[in-house]
Order: structure tokens, then sequence, then C-alpha cells
């Protein structure tokens, strides 16, 4: 099908892995784990974030401490990048059809507990609505699930060609790879300190540095972040604290909860497990045990605050004290929290104790930096009431202590061919890499595929996974006749998101609007065989691209370079 690629045997399991190597919808990278760092092995490949090396935000980086490289790209991603996760922009496909996709690979019942869209919930804390209403999906049969697909870095920047965009943007796992790969490039984050973690819901990356940092969405959380008891906090510590870790994904591999077998290298992940439970288990004193009551609000109102002033006892509920933060820099519990009742209005605090409520003092002992098992017990010591709530003794220690669901060792170990790439390497050299290690690691030949380098790559999955998974571009043109199509193509810039001999899908074409004439001929050709067209062709050499069927022929100028005959 191409003159630069012979074309290869596919088993159907094989084909279905390659196709969504396009596609990587969340759905895809469950069933097929080594597709999460084939994607961020092609984001290393792309020339897009090695871009970022000449922007004047990373002048002098490599002076850096590893930190201080990591908020540098923190906040170049926050400058540049958009959370986004929407039923319009990848579209909708329905449940059967991915179950009989996957079949073979996974049953319903497992499915069903490992994925949000199959009827996993999480903790019912994370959903006090039905999900589906949460997601927006409650306004289509109950069938109807989204094509949530993870964006390449080139998709995340198109998405500033979108009307209503100013910024790239991408979902939780595309900001996740981008990360990975931006820390590799830009910080000299060696992969082997990177492991990306995927829950159900959401994905996470776990960084070697410092204590220990997780990039969640665009933000990064260090160990004294997670405990500081703030919202945002509070939304990072959400997928550890109620969700099964489905993926752990490294360089040297991939352990997943649901399949015996794993590609992790054994030592690196003990590494990583001991790492991540140091970075979730702290010391606590008055500052951590107020920041739990931050985060955990509803148990503000059996404690209140006792402190002098003017020589003089007084007491304020706590829930009351807290209310000052808003719009003060001063902050319960830190350094600064005896300003903070400086700050407070007289009318607020009382002479007299207030019934019914535990004295919490700033001077207590039991507030001496300690372990939390020490600490609990003194608690408990001092204020007997608490051992009913047992409620508040769980959330206390789970916030002190979190033991995170991670896939279980307890698996068949295949270890992959070893092979490591440097940021102190060119660009070129890394591709050089990967490239030889194509035959023997499966996420660096998939990678090729999802960074759509056609030509070093077969052409099936790639036809499978445009005619099967491209329903934007379809629902788009779906009341224009072929030549009113032909003319908006052709009326869209002629400029592909892809460099080189790179492709688009059609959805991207058409998200974007604007491609090679490649590309837009693929487009019209996955509408049109959506139609149920008889006798379609195309046709890809030198500089043209026509899609051909009876009685018609549309032709488009390409730059691509590519042969195709379909």
């Amino acid at each position: 099908m191409t003159k630069h690629h012979t074309s290869r045997e596919f088993s159907s399991r094989e084909l279905e892995k390659y196709s969504s190597a396009f596609t990587l919808s969340d759905m895809e990278i469950f069933i097929f784990p080594e597709l999460l760092y084939a994607l961020v092995y092609a984001n290393i490949m792309s020339p897009e974030i090695w871009k970022w090396r000449d922007d004047q935000w990373f002048s002098g980086i490599d002076k850096m401490g590893p930190l201080k490289k990591m908020h540098r790209v923190k906040q170049y991603i926050m400058d540049h990048y958009d959370f986004n996760l929407d039923l319009e922009t990848w579209g909708l496909t329905d449940k059967q059809t991915e179950i009989s996709r996957f079949s073979e690979f996974i049953d319903m019942e497992t499915l069903s507990r490992s994925n949000a869209l199959f009827g996993y919930e999480g903790d019912k804390y994370y959903f006090d609505l039905d999900i589906r209403k949460h997601f927006g999906l409650d306004k289509f049969d109950t069938e109807i699930i989204p094509y949530w697909k993870t964006e390449t870095v080139e998709a995340m920047n198109a998405f500033r060609f979108k009307p209503e965009h100013s910024n790239g943007a991408g979902e939780c796992v595309s900001l996740a790879c981008l990360y990975v790969a931006a820390l590799f490039i830009v910080a000299k984050v060696p992969l082997e300190d990177i492991f990306m973690m995927g829950t159900p819901l959401h994905s996470q990356n776990f960084i070697l540095v410092d204590e220990g940092v997780i990039t969640n969405n665009r933000r990064v959380v260090t160990k004294s972040m997670w405990y500081n008891g703030t919202e945002l906090s509070a939304l990072a510590r959400r997928a550890l604290e109620h969700e099964q870790v489905t993926i752990v994904a490294h360089c040297s591999g991939y352990i997943h909860s649901v399949y015996p077998e794993a590609t992790i290298d054994k030592a690196s992940y003990r590494r990583f497990r001991e790492k991540l439970s140091k970075y979730l288990e702290t010391l606590v004193d008055l500052e951590i045990f107020l920041n739990f009551l931050r985060d955990y609000s509803r148990y503000q109102k059996l404690f209140q605050l006792a402190f002098l002033c003017q020589g003089t006892s007084r007491f304020i509920k706590l829930e009351r004290a807290y209310g000052y933060e808003h719009g003060s820099k001063n902050r319960l519990g830190d350094k600064t929290g005896r300003k903070l009742l400086c700050e407070m209005d007289e009318e607020e605090m009382n002479l007299a104790v207030y019934p019914g409520r535990l004295i919490l003092n700033f001077d207590d002992d039991i507030f001496r930096m300690r372990p939390y098992q020490e600490f609990v017990g003194l608690l408990l010591e001092k204020y007997p009431l608490l051992k009913e709530n047992h409620e508040f003794i769980t959330d206390l220690k789970k916030f002190v202590h979190l033991i995170p669901r991670i896939p279980s060792e307890n698996k068949t170990f295949s270890l992959l061919r070893h092979f490591a790439i440097s940021p102190l390497q060119p660009r070129e050299e890394i591709i050089a890499i990967l490239h030889s290690m194509r035959n023997s690691n499966p996420s660096a030949d998939l990678a090729f595929y999802a960074g759509r380098f056609m030509d070093s790559c077969d052409w099936k999955p790639f036809f499978k996974a445009v005619f099967e998974r491209n329903p934007v571009s379809i629902a788009y043109f779906k009341d224009k006749s072929p030549e009113e199509i032909y003319a908006e193509l052709k009326s869209w810039p002629a400029e592909s998101i892809y460099e080189g001999m790179r492709i688009s899908l059609p959805d991207e074409v058409v998200n974007y609007k604007r491609g090679d004439g490649l590309e837009k001929a693929i487009t019209l050709m996955n509408v049109l065989k959506s139609r149920q067209q008889d006798d379609l062709h195309l046709h890809a050499a030198g500089a043209l691209a026509k899609v051909k069927g009876p009685g018609f022929t549309y032709e488009f100028n390409t730059g691509k370079n590519l042969e195709i005959n379909l």
C-alpha cells in the first residue's frame, strides 16, 4: 500500500492494538497498556516539545535545581495548555461496539469493575451525582459512551485553531504524557525516575525528585502541598484516595491490575512503591492536623480554638476561624497562624467555652511533631469522645497515611529487552534508538504508529482506525453532498498539524479545519464510506491525492510524498 514500508501480517489482536495506537481512547489504553508509553515516546520523537528549549522562559534552566526545573515546566504548561474533556471533540460510540471489539481481551465483569463508562463509579464520595450526568451523557441513550481520545502533542497544540480555544488543550492522559516528555526533554529528568499511574477516571505521574512529586492534570504537587488541605490538593488526592490504580507504566514496561503478566522492571517497581509510600505518609503536628480539618471541613464543627488575647482566654468556633483565611495571606496552623488570630473580629470571640465542642490549643504538647500512630493515640487519650467517631479517625488516618491501591507484585514478570535514552542525546539519535528497538519492544514500535510516522508504518491499522473510529468528521458533513464536502475541505488551510510524512486522522482535520491534501482526501473517503458508497478508491502519488468513485474523481494537492493505492 506504500512504497515506504513493506506490508506486514497482523493477527486480529495485533490489528486491534496497532489501530488503537492512532485513536488512543481511554478504553484502548486500558486494554493495551503498552500504548501509554508509546504516546510518551511519540511525543519525545516529535519536534514540538524540543522547541520549548529555545523559549526564553527556559533560559538558564540547566542551572536550576530539579524541583525548580519541574516548576518551570509546570508554569509553561499552565500558561499554554487548558484541560479539555467534552463529548464533542472526539465524538461518541456505544457500549456494544466497544464490548464486541474487546471481548477476546477482557470479560464484561472485569470491565465493569475497572472502567468508568461500564459501571465503575469509584468511591461514592467521588460521585454524588449519577456518573452519566456528571459527564453530560444523561441526554443520550444509556448505551452511548464518548470516545475520550488521548491527544498527541500536535493535536494538543492544534486546539488553538478551534474558535473557543486560545491555548493548546488536552484531557488528563494527554497532559500526563505531555508532562513525561516535557520533563525528559526540557527539565532533563531521566525516564527511569518517572512513573505513570492510570486509574479508571484519571491519570497522574509520580516523579522520583526530592521527596516525590505528583503531576495532576496541569499542576505539580510536592509532598508538602499534598498535605496542605487546600481545594487544589484535595482534587489531586482524589484519584489515589478513592480509586484503584489500574496501570503503572514506566520506560522499562508496565504492570496492570487486571492482567497476570507484567513487563515493568521489578526493582524499578519496588523503588516506585517504596518512594510513593513515603510520599503518602507524614509526621503530624498542629499544622498537619489543622490542614486535615481544612480539607475535611465537616469535622470543624466538633472543635473550637482557645487562645490568649490581652491576657484573657478567648474561644472561637473553628469553622469561623477558617473563614478568616479567605482574603488573608495568613493560615491556621503554620507560622502565620497567630497573625490570623489577630485579624479576627472581637465579636467572633467568646470569653466562655462553647459547650459541646472540643478545645484546641496551639501550645498543647500533643501537637509536637510525631509519627501519626503516636499522634492518634494521644488525640484519643485527650479527646475520648472522638473514640466514638470512627469516620473521623478513619479519615484522619487516610489523610496522614494513605495506602494506595496499586497493582500487586504477584504477577508473572516477563522483562522486555532493556534500552535507554537520555535527554543529553539529540532528538535524531533518540529516534534512531527507538527505531532500532521496534522488533523487541512493543511500546517503541507502537510509538511510530501513535506518532503517525507513516513512512515507516503499515497502513492497515491506520485505515482501520480511520474508517471505524472517526465519527466527528462523519457527523460534521452529514447534511452535505460530496461536492459540498469537497469544496469545504478545499477551502480550509492546506497545512497539516503534523510535520513531514506524518498524517492527521479525519476527526483532527475537521476539529482544526486544516490539513494537507492527502489528509483531506482521507477525510472525504471516510465520510463517503460511512454512507455505504461502493467502489471507492484512494490514490496518492507525488503531489496529488485522489478519491475516485463511480462517475467522480476529487483531487487534492499534497506535500506528504506518500504513495497509497487503496
